[in-house]
């Protein structure tokens, strides 16, 4: 949000940081639509969600301007910990303890371009690879200077 404001304030553009963080942003956004049409949470529910985005929010944006770098890391370990939790999923999945042939729902099979006939097991194995991506994203930005290009932006063909 920041980057975007001084992106406007000094009419420039912000070196393809601003789309990268954007995709990601949308992407995760995804994940969460798709495992609340799973499970249609309660009002309470989604009230504490509500309430842990508002805080996490406001902590993190404070930590992100005085310690950004940190703050990628922080993410890029998340990141990895989702990455071995969809894992551990997926094999709750194959020994038949979770989501035993349960269809993919139709947000998920639009979104990652799924079959029609996949099943939650296409779905996790979407949202891990997602989630290494966003983990590799974040260990990398962590390593690059605010003032540098993102090697992730658009157009490039190789990644870092």
């Amino acid at each position: 949000m920041l980057r975007h404001l001084h992106s406007l304030r000094l009419m420039r553009r912000d070196k393809g940081w601003i789309p990268c963080l954007l995709e990601e942003a949308e992407n995760e956004r995804m994940h969460l639509i798709t495992f609340f049409e799973i499970r249609q949470p309660s009002v309470i529910f989604r009230s504490l969600v509500l309430l842990a985005q508002g805080i996490f929010f406001n902590f993190y944006f404070i930590a992100y301007l005085l310690w950004p770098k940190a703050c990628h890391a922080f993410v890029g370990y998340l990141e990895e910990e989702a990455v071995r939790t969809y894992t551990h999923a997926l094999r709750d999945i194959d020994e038949g303890k979770l989501w035993v042939g349960t269809p993919a729902p139709s947000i998920a099979q639009q979104y990652w371009g799924l079959k029609p006939e996949a099943t939650m097991r296409d779905v996790i194995l979407c949202v891990r690879a997602d989630e290494a991506c966003h983990s590799h994203v974040n260990h990398t930005l962590k390593a690059v200077k605010a003032t540098d290009a993102n090697p992730f932006s658009l157009g490039k063909a190789q990644l870092p």
